[in-house]
């Protein structure tokens, strides 16, 4: 009888654990990444509330986060995992619309050059990576 009771609960138990092991964190299937952090700056002053972007230049998911008031970000990459996909990414900056709405005012300030049209470029090593944004409005 306690055969029986323990191969009914073993079957149940097995299939749970191999289901937990493979959803896992969330991390199991991502790239090697590079935890990204820096400032952005419009003509030397702190941008705050403005979204910063890293595309992989190869296949993959970008890495993103939002600028706090003093103009310093954090990019998460997915189910609040840190960084960015190593290697060389473009970089884009834009105006935060959250609710449907313009951010504060930014979409005339942030300059193409800087999002749509970017020519921003940084490579991303696999550890800690600082970079800062000096953007100007002209």
């Amino acid at each position: 009888m306690t055969t029986t009771v323990t191969r009914a609960w073993v079957l149940p138990l097995l299939a749970v654990s191999l289901l937990v092991s493979s959803l896992g964190c969330g991390g199991g299937d991502l790239p090697e990444l590079g935890t990204v952090k820096g400032k952005v700056t419009l003509d030397g002053q702190p941008l705050a509330g403005v979204m910063v972007q890293f595309h992989p230049l190869a296949e993959g998911r970008p890495g993103s986060g939002v600028t706090d008031k003093d103009g310093n970000y954090v990019l998460m990459y997915d189910g609040g995992v840190r960084g960015t996909k190593v290697g060389a990414n473009k970089v884009e900056i834009n105006t935060v619309w959250p609710d449907g709405e313009p951010g504060a005012g930014q979409s005339e300030t942030i300059l193409p050059k800087y999002n749509s049209a970017t020519t921003l470029k940084e490579e991303i090593k696999k550890g800690s990576n600082t970079f800062d944004f000096a953007l100007q409005s002209k």
